[in-house]
């Protein structure tokens, strides 16, 4: 697989073969960083955000959401619109660069 070739080749170049990857090494590994951050995109430890209350009256989505409403975020599907992303099914590490 492309993607596998990509991050083994970064990998390899900038950490060697005679070591395990370190938390300090990502900031040297910008390929590694988008696999991680598509990886969360889809798969998002968490679908929903906690809830939030809102301070002012608002409108989310088209719709009137008066002061003190509680309000959650569906990561989960923010994450697959097609609307924000193109291909939100496909795993793009490159849409993170």
């Amino acid at each position: 697989q492309e993607i596998l070739r990509k991050a083994r080749t970064e990998i390899d170049g900038k950490i060697g073969l005679d070591r395990l990857i370190d938390d300090s090494d990502l900031a040297n590994l910008p390929y590694l960083q988008n696999i991680i951050h598509e990886t969360l995109r889809l798969y998002p430890p968490g679908p929903l955000l906690l809830p939030h209350m809102s301070s002012e009256d608002c409108e989310v989505g088209g719709y009137d959401m008066p002061r003190g409403t509680m309000l959650s975020m569906n990561v989960w599907a923010m994450h697959r619109d097609p609307e924000l992303w193109e291909e939100p099914e496909m795993f793009k590490p490159e849409r993170f660069e």
